[in-house]
């Protein structure tokens, strides 16, 4: 017999994003939900937790956001509470409100965009605005459109 060590999760980055999304694919089948993705401030609260259960508290996380996700994209506010507090992460920052609401137009426009492939008139439509205000958002925030494209 010999011991074999498999460093935490936490110390092995990369693979949590692997890891994932072979859940969220495990989950959207077994659940029976469309769900295809995870949005980059989602990605970003999976990489900064400290993942004291590993692997099993990954899987466990990514099967509630799964299942409490109403669309195809899986936000933060589906990810368990114990992600979304700071204090128990390790990772309190200060953010303003406006910084919050910031960030999180800034990804619902990227969201839209990658869905239209950069047709940033159809992901104004998406969005339920005009393109007008559209764009507006996109040079206010710095959102590349081009980079959405095919």
């Amino acid at each position: 017999m010999f011991a074999i060590f498999v460093p935490p999760l936490r110390e092995r980055r990369p693979d949590i994003l692997l890891l994932a999304d072979h859940f969220l694919d495990k989950f959207s089948h077994e659940h029976r939900k469309n769900v295809k993705r995870i949005s980059t401030p989602a990605i970003d609260m999976l990489m900064a937790y400290h993942w004291p259960g590993n692997v099993r508290e990954l899987e466990n996380a990514i099967e509630r956001a799964v299942v409490v996700c109403d669309g195809q994209v899986v936000h933060a506010h589906h990810l368990p509470p114990t992600l979304q507090t700071a204090e128990a992460t390790g990772t309190a920052i200060s953010v303003t409100l406006d910084d919050a609401l910031a960030a999180f137009e800034k990804d619902t426009i990227q969201d839209s965009l990658k869905s239209a492939r950069g047709n940033r008139a159809k992901a104004a439509r998406l969005l339920g605005t005009t393109a007008r205000i559209f764009n507006y958002k996109v040079r206010k925030h710095g959102v590349d459109w081009r980079r959405f494209r095919p």
